[in-house]
C-alpha cells in the first residue's frame, strides 16, 4: 500500500482537549441544530437566510465532513458521542445484528430509525449498543436540563438509554404506541401552550411515489412547525424557569425528507434534488432555526447560549443505470426496464457466488428469479439462519458481512464487485488481510471497540456531477434503495455526500471567522462536550477533536492533506482515499476508483496545508 502523507509539524503535539480555551465557570447553554441532509455549499442568503446569517456572523466551517458511510444514524452517533463509527457500531442506517430483531419483523438486518428497534438492539448488546456515553446522558448527569426534538431515530439516539425519564424526547412517534413517554409536567405544558400531545404527521411529504407516480411536492412544514413550536413555546421557557444550563438537540427532518421523496424529477436526473420541493425543504429547516433564535432572544437566553449547526451528510440525485449488472437485465413489475432494482447488490452477488438468496425482511423466504428483496437486504446461502454472506442495503453504499470470516469467500466477493460498473471503492475488514484493489477498513476509523458485528466489506457506489457551477450541489450517485432515479439519496464517498454544512455562533465562539481546517461530525460531539464541561468515560479511542481554532483564544493547529492508494486489482482498478489530517484525526474527503467518484483526486499532489 502506497501512502502520500506529510508528517505533522511538532506544534500538533501540543494539541489536546486541554488546549481548548477554558470556558466560564458557569456552563453555557447549547443548542445543536441538525438540518438533515443539508449540502455544504447550498446555503446562501437566498436559499437559507437564517443559516447564512449565523454562519457569516459566527464561525463558517467551510471544510466540514460527514463520516463515511454518509448516513443519518451513523453521523448521529458521532455527534451524540464524539466517536467515530468503529467505536459506535452505527455503521449505517441498516446494519447486521447477527440476531433476529422482533420489532423489525425478526430480521437480522434492522433499520435503526425506529425507537423500539433501537431499544431491542440495546438489549442484545449489553443494554447500550452504542457502547459510548452520549452528550445528553453526560449533561443530565451533571445537572443540565436536556431535550431532543425532531426526526425519529437520531433524535432518540442522543439519550436512548434514559427512556424519557429525564430527557424530553419529541419525535414522529410522540403520543403513539412507539413514542417515548412524556412526563405529566410536559403534557400539562403542551396543553397550556395549545399544542397537541401527539406529533403532527408528515402528510403529503411522506409520500415517496413509485416508478409511475411522482413523489411529494410538499416540504415537511406542518410536522416541523409543531416541533419548532414545542421547542420555542414550551421547552425553552421551561428550561429558563428552571434556571439551570440546558442542552437542546433539534433534528430537522428537512431538507432530507423532501429531497428523498421529491416528485420533481421522476426517473430523470435533472432537476433531481435541485427542484422546487427540495429547495422548499431547505427553507423549511431554515425557518425552524429562525424561530428558535427568536425564542432565545425573547427569553433573554441568546447571550448565554452557544449554537452549533451541523448536517449529518450532504446529498445526491439517484441514478439507477448500469451496463454490467445482471439484475438490471431482469424484468420486475415495479422497476423501469433496464434500471437497477432495489437490492441489486444482493441479487448480483447471489448470481456471481452461486448462492441461494433469501429475504431477511420476509421471514427468510427465497427470492424468486424475477423478484427482489422487500427492503433490498439479502442473506445468501443454503441455510438462511446460518448465512454465508449478508448484504445490508442502505443507499449510496452497502455493507457486506461474512459471519464465518472465510477469506476465500471474501476474495470471491471482492472479485465479483470489481466487475461491476456501479462500484467505486471497496473497503475490507483488516481481519481478512489485504486484497488488490481494496483498502482496509481501519483507514476509515471503522475498526474500533464497537460491540455489534463489524462489516466484512463496505462497498461504495459510483458518483458524478450532473453539471453545475458547484459540483457538490448537483452530485449524482448509484443508490441501492426503493427510491427512484431522480429522487435523492446519500451514503456514498462522493464529496457531494461528505461535504456537510457546519457553522456555530455564541459566547464561546469567534465572530466572523472562516475556519479553513477540516472538521467532522465526531468533532461536533467532542466540541459540544468541551463547551459543556463534560468528561466522557470512553470505551473506544476513536474520538473527534475539539475545534479549538473556532473558540475564543483557542489554539489553531496545522492540517495536511494526503492520499492512500491500494495495489491495483487484476483489471487495474484501485481504491484511492483522499483525506486530511489534524493531529491524530483523519477527515475523509472522497474515495473510490479514479473516474468513478465525484471529488476524488487520484494525483500525488495532495500535500497542501491549512491553518498556521
Amino acid at each position: 500500500m502506497r501512502r502520500t502523507i506529510v508528517r505533522l509539524s511538532a506544534c500538533l503535539l501540543a494539541l489536546s482537549a486541554s488546549s481548548a480555551s477554558a470556558q466560564n465557570a458557569t456552563p453555557r447553554n447549547l443548542i445543536l441544530f441538525v438540518p438533515d441532509g443539508l449540502r455544504g455549499r447550498i446555503v446562501t442568503p437566498q436559499t437559507a437566510p437564517a443559516m447564512a446569517e449565523l454562519r457569516d456572523k459566527g464561525v463558517n466551517f467551510k471544510n466540514s465532513h460527514s463520516l463515511f458511510p454518509t448516513f443519518t444514524m451513523a453521523n448521529g452517533s458521532a455527534m451524540a458521542s464524539g466517536h467515530y463509527l468503529g467505536d459506535t457500531g452505527t455503521f449505517s442506517n441498516t446494519i447486521y445484528t447477527g440476531k433476529p430483531i422482533a420489532h423489525s419483523n425478526d430480521t437480522v438486518t434492522p433499520f435503526l430509525e425506529v425507537n423500539p428497534v433501537l431499544l431491542e438492539v440495546d438489549e442484545h448488546f449489553g443494554g447500550d449498543y452504542l457502547n459510548e456515553e452520549t452528550i445528553l446522558k453526560m449533561a443530565r448527569a451533571k445537572g443540565f436540563s436536556t431535550a431532543a426534538i425532531g426526526k425519529l431515530g437520531p433524535t432518540y439516539l442522543f439519550d436512548h438509554t434514559d427512556g424519557g425519564k429525564n430527557t424530553i424526547v419529541i419525535d414522529d412517534s410522540t403520543g403513539g404506541k412507539n413514542g417515548v413517554p412524556l412526563s405529566d409536567k410536559m403534557k400539562d405544558a403542551l396543553t397550556k401552550a395549545g399544542l397537541p400531545l401527539v406529533t403532527t404527521p408528515r402528510g403529503e411529504n411522506g409520500k415517496a411515489g413509485d416508478a409511475k407516480t411522482p413523489g411529494t411536492t410538499s416540504a415537511n412544514v406542518a410536522q416541523q412547525a409543531y416541533m419548532a413550536d414545542v421547542a420555542a413555546k414550551v421547552v425553552l421557557p421551561m428550561f429558563k424557569a428552571r434556571n439551570k444550563p440546558f442542552v437542546l438537540v433539534f433534528w430537522s427532518r428537512d431538507p432530507d425528507g423532501s429531497q428523498h421523496n421529491t416528485g420533481d424529477s421522476l426517473n430523470t436526473i435533472t432537476p433531481g434534488i435541485n427542484g422546487p420541493t427540495s429547495m422548499a425543504g431547505i427553507k423549511n429547516a431554515d425557518n425552524n432555526l429562525a424561530q428558535l433564535r427568536k425564542a432565545l432572544d425573547e427569553l433573554g437566553l441568546a447571550a448565554s447560549t452557544n449554537i452549533i449547526i451541523s448536517s449529518d451528510h450532504g446529498f445526491s440525485t439517484i441514478s439507477k443505470e448500469s451496463k454490467t449488472s445482471p439484475s438490471a437485465k431482469i424484468f420486475y413489475d415495479d422497476t423501469p426496464k433496464d434500471f437497477l432494482p432495489m437490492g441489486f447488490l444482493a441479487i448480483d452477488l447471489a448470481k456471481a457466488l452461486n448462492l441461494p438468496l433469501h429475504d431477511p425482511n420476509n421471514k427468510n423466504a427465497p427470492v424468486a428469479d424475477n423478484a427482489h428483496p422487500k427492503a433490498g437486504n439479502g442473506v445468501l446461502g443454503k441455510d438462511p439462519t446460518k448465512p454465508d454472506l449478508v448484504v445490508a442495503t442502505n443507499g449510496g453504499s452497502d455493507l457486506i458481512y461474512i459471519p464465518s470470516k472465510e477469506r476465500k469467500l471474501a476474495d470471491r466477493t471482492i472479485k465479483a464487485l470489481l466487475e461491476q460498473d456501479y462500484v467505486s471503492g471497496i473497503f475490507v475488514d483488516d481481519e481478512f488481510g489485504n486484497f488488490p484493489g481494496t483498502l482496509p477498513m481501519s483507514q476509515l476509523s471503522l475498526k474500533g471497540k464497537a460491540v455489534v458485528p463489524h462489516p466484512s466489506i463496505v462497498v461504495n457506489f459510483r458518483s458524478w456531477s450532473s453539471g453545475c457551477e458547484e459540483p457538490t450541489n448537483c452530485s449524482v450517485q448509484i443508490a441501492d434503495t426503493v427510491l427512484r432515479q431522480g429522487q435523492g439519496m446519500h451514503g456514498s464517498f462522493s464529496r457531494g455526500d461528505t461535504l456537510n454544512f457546519t457553522a456555530a455562533i455564541g459566547p464561546d465562539f469567534k465572530s466572523g471567522y472562516v475556519d479553513p481546517l477540516p472538521v467532522s461530525n465526531a468533532d461536533v460531539g467532542a466540541t459540544a462536550a468541551k463547551l459543556l464541561g463534560l468528561t466522557q468515560k470512553a470505551n473506544g479511542k476513536l474520538i473527534g477533536r475539539v475545534m479549538t481554532e473556532a473558540m475564543l483564544n483557542g489554539a489553531t493547529p496545522t492540517a495536511y492533506a494526503g492520499t492512500i492508494k491500494s495495489k491495483p486489482a487484476a483489471n487495474g482498478l484501485r481504491t484511492v482515499l483522499n483525506f486530511q489530517r489534524v493531529g491524530s484525526q483523519r477527515y475523509f474527503d472522497a474515495a473510490g476508483f479514479p473516474g468513478r467518484t465525484l471529488g476524488l483526486d487520484a494525483g500525488e499532489g495532495r500535500q497542501k496545508t491549512a491553518g498556521k
